[in-house]
């Protein structure tokens, strides 16, 4: 069984008030963390990603849970319909963004009115090299809350929580 990232699946089920009533959209949902969390509150989840073998990890630990779809996409083009989901949330994978702005109008498309979104990304250092940079810097968390802004969104807030032996930036938004 994939067990990368439980603390961090926990976490944002928690923090977006997952509930029966939610549509979720993982946006990079790696190995399905944070889909099968959602899906055991309820939820109907679809998990993107751009990695085939993310999605195979992925596939082999929700298979026959008819609440989880997998789909491969990237955040500049989800595959999902205007609207459809009431949470959407990247989970330390804004990083991997290639166009923040792209990303951002995306996640402002496939919100439904008043839908959730969250960001989590690992605190790090500034000038952490190699897998240590894999995060945000505070700079960057409130960068990224000033980019959420410009796109449209709304109640634009950023929490840092801790984790592990370290700490996560949540950027928090929604969809006017």
């Amino acid at each position: 069984m994939v067990v990368l990232g439980r603390g961090y699946a926990r976490l944002v089920v928690e923090l977006a008030a997952v509930s029966d009533a939610d549509r979720v959209a993982d946006i990079g949902c790696g190995p399905g963390g944070a889909v099968r969390a959602a899906a055991r509150r309820g939820a109907t989840v679809t998990g993107i990603d751009p990695a085939p073998v993310m999605l195979r990890l992925a596939a082999a630990v929700t298979k026959d849970q008819p609440r989880i779809t997998l789909s491969q996409g990237t955040a500049e083009a989800l595959p999902l319909p205007d609207g459809w989901a009431s949470v959407a949330w990247s989970l330390r994978t804004v990083h991997h963004w290639k166009d923040v702005t792209a990303g951002l109008a995306e996640v402002r498309r496939v919100l439904a009115p008043s839908g959730r979104f969250l960001a989590v990304e690992r605190c790090v250092r500034s000038g952490a090299t190699g897998l240590a940079s894999h995060g945000w810097t505070e700079q960057q968390a409130e960068s990224f809350a000033a980019q959420c802004q410009e796109a449209g969104l709304d109640g634009v807030r950023i929490e840092r929580h801790p984790q592990g032996r370290g700490a996560v930036w949540v950027v928090h938004a929604s969809r006017p």
